[in-house]
Order: structure tokens, then C-alpha cells, then sequence
């Protein structure tokens, strides 16, 4: 027989009559409720600014010119088709582009790699004078616009030499204007794209990891570039898989480098800012009808937005097979935490 109060409730639905009654009771469920709400307008708007874009492409690309011209096909056409992607494969040689983009973005990002982890690791373990002022130095390569060393890294490498042996072997300075050395040899040498921003990752992550590790290998008779090699590497794959997935993304979609190195467009990214000269040269055969096709908005804008599209396919496909990867990496590297 159950228990009852002097009330004659049992004492259990008193208690949640009492909870029910209770201001804090109800102010705590709706904050609960209004942070949730908060949460996903957040998330949703993110979200949505980051997806239209992509989305807004694929609408396009999948649309015939009929569909550009009419007013009340918005985001699904009326009739799907695939000649624009069949268009921007054969006008601007994909198969050729893509090759030559993959070659050039895994070999900058290795060559970025190892430099930029020798870098951050003797500036996180070596200490002289200056040190903290050329780390400085690094730091602000992340800030000084590109732009104000475009004229200085043309001029080097339209005559590029070594010490003066180039010319007194061949004669003259070599060219190395629209070709891929430029690329190579600024990774190389820790001029690449963001590097001041990859030794930066690196130095933090080798901050953290303890000096007693490496105390250990020296007591037990390894010398530093063994300890470094066997003990040191193997604890930073975190951080070197972020590095070699940004310096691949930024290598693929950089431009201006690109452009200004390659006279023709060898890459994605300088395919993209050509595509629709070359693709109305394409259909026309060049001439005053491809100026016809240039100066229509929507046609342009179809080429444009099929072009990116397969631009950035390659890399959406990457990151669908590596995205477990790179989030471990980057909770695991100095960017966080």
C-alpha cells in the first residue's frame, strides 16, 4: 500500500508538482532549450554560407542555355545535362590539367614538408642569439602581402643563376618563367605558400612534446639526428599530415603564383581564370565569334562554374577519404588546444 502525505498525494507527485511550480525548474529548461536553438542557427548558418557557393555551382553546371535564359528555373533545371562538363573536359584538356596539377601540389607539399619540420623543430629545441628575432622574421612572412615581392621573385627567376655559375657555364642566366622550377625550388628553400605558417604548426606541436623523451635517446647514446629521425618524426605525424593537406589544398587552388610563373594554363587554377576565353575559342575556332560568346554573362558564367566544379572535385574526393585523418590531426597538432 502506498505511502500519502497529509495532503493524500503520494509524495512523489508531490515532488514533481513542486519541481513543475519551481521558477529556477523552468529557467533552467529554457536556457537548455534556447542555447540548442542558438546552436543550430549558428551551425545551419555556417553551414549554408560555406555550401551555397558549392551548391550554386552544381545547379549551374548541370543546366543547358535554355535553362540560363529563363527566369523561372532557379536551382533545379527543367533539362539535365552533362555537355558542360563534357565541354570544359575536352576545350581545356582535363586529363592533361589534372596530371599536371596532382605532380605539381604532391611535390611542393612533400618538399614543403621536409623543410618547413627541420625549421620548426630547431626552432622549438635550439636555442642561440637571434633566434627569437629570426622566428619573428618568420612570423611576419605570414603578413607581408605577396604582392610586394611579385616583381623581386619574377626578375630571380626569369634570371636565375647561383652564384654566378649558371652564366659562366651556359653564357647567360636560365629562364625559368613557365616552367615548374620557380614552384620546386621556393618550397625547397622555405619560400612556398604559408610556409611561415607551417613552421609555425610545427614549432608549437614539438613544444609540447617532453625534453626527457629526447634526454632519454641522448643517455642511451643516440646521436641528434638519430633521436630526431627514430623518436621525434614518428611523435609528429599528427602535425606533418595537417601541414601536407594545407600545403596541397593551397598549392592546388593558389593563382597567383600561377599566373604569374605560367604563361599557359598547365594547372586548375589557371585553367579556371581562362575558361571561358578558351572554351568560346574552342567552339568558334577563334576569331570575332569567340568575342560573340565572352561577352555573353551567362554563357561565361556557365563556363566559369563547370570549370570549378571539376576544379575542386579532385580534392572534395580527398578529403571524403581523409577527413577522419585530418580532424585527428589537427586536435593533435598546435592548433588547438
Amino acid at each position: 500500500m502506498k505511502t500519502e502525505t497529509a495532503a493524500g498525494q503520494p509524495p512523489a507527485k508531490k515532488e514533481w508538482l513542486h519541481r513543475l511550480g519551481s521558477t529556477a525548474y523552468w529557467f533552467e529548461a529554457i536556457k537548455k532549450w534556447a542555447w540548442i536553438l542558438v546552436r543550430f542557427v549558428l551551425i545551419f548558418g555556417i553551414s549554408f554560407v560555406i555550401l551555397y557557393p558549392i551548391l550554386l555551382k552544381i545547379s549551374i553546371s548541370f543546366k543547358s542555355m535554355s535553362d540560363l535564359y529563363d527566369p523561372t528555373v532557379i536551382w533545379i533545371p527543367r533539362t539535365f545535362t552533362l555537355e558542360n562538363f563534357k565541354l570544359v573536359f575536352t576545350a581545356m584538356n582535363y586529363p592533361g590539367v589534372l596530371m599536371n596539377t596532382l605532380w605539381l601540389s604532391s611535390a611542393v607539399m612533400l618538399l614543403q614538408t621536409i623543410t618547413c619540420v627541420l625549421a620548426g623543430y630547431g626552432f622549438a629545441r635550439i636555442k642561440f642569439r637571434g633566434s627569437g628575432l629570426l622566428f619573428a622574421a618568420v612570423i611576419f612572412t605570414i603578413l607581408v602581402p605577396t604582392q610586394t615581392i611579385m616583381i623581386p621573385l619574377y626578375l630571380n627567376f626569369k634570371n636565375f643563376d647561383v652564384m654566378g655559375l649558371i652564366e659562366l657555364f651556359r653564357g647567360s642566366p636560365a629562364n625559368l618563367i613557365n616552367t615548374y622550377w620557380p614552384f620546386l625550388i621556393s618550397a625547397a628553400l622555405g619560400m612556398g605558400v604559408k610556409t611561415g605558417l607551417y613552421v609555425y604548426i610545427f614549432r608549437q606541436f614539438f613544444r609540447g612534446i617532453p625534453r626527457e623523451i629526447e634526454e632519454a635517446a641522448y643517455v642511451d647514446g643516440a646521436g641528434y639526428f638519430k633521436t630526431f629521425g627514430r623518436i621525434i618524426l614518428p611523435n609528429a605525424i599528427p602535425s606533418m599530415v595537417t601541414v601536407m593537406l594545407f600545403s596541397f589544398v593551397w598549392q592546388w587552388n593558389d593563382s597567383f603564383f600561377t599566373n604569374m610563373y605560367l604563361n599557359e594554363p598547365k594547372v586548375m587554377s589557371s585553367m579556371m581564370s581562362s575558361s571561358g576565353f578558351t572554351i568560346a575559342t574552342y567552339l568558334t575556332g577563334g576569331g570575332q565569334a569567340a568575342a560573340s560568346y565572352t561577352q555573353d554573362p551567362f554563357f561565361m558564367s556557365m563556363m566559369m562554374n563547370t570549370s570549378v566544379l571539376m576544379a575542386i572535385l579532385p580534392l572534395i574526393i580527398i578529403y571524403l577519404f581523409v577527413q577522419r585523418h585530418f580532424v585527428e590531426s589537427v586536435e593533435r597538432s598546435g592548433l588547438v588546444g
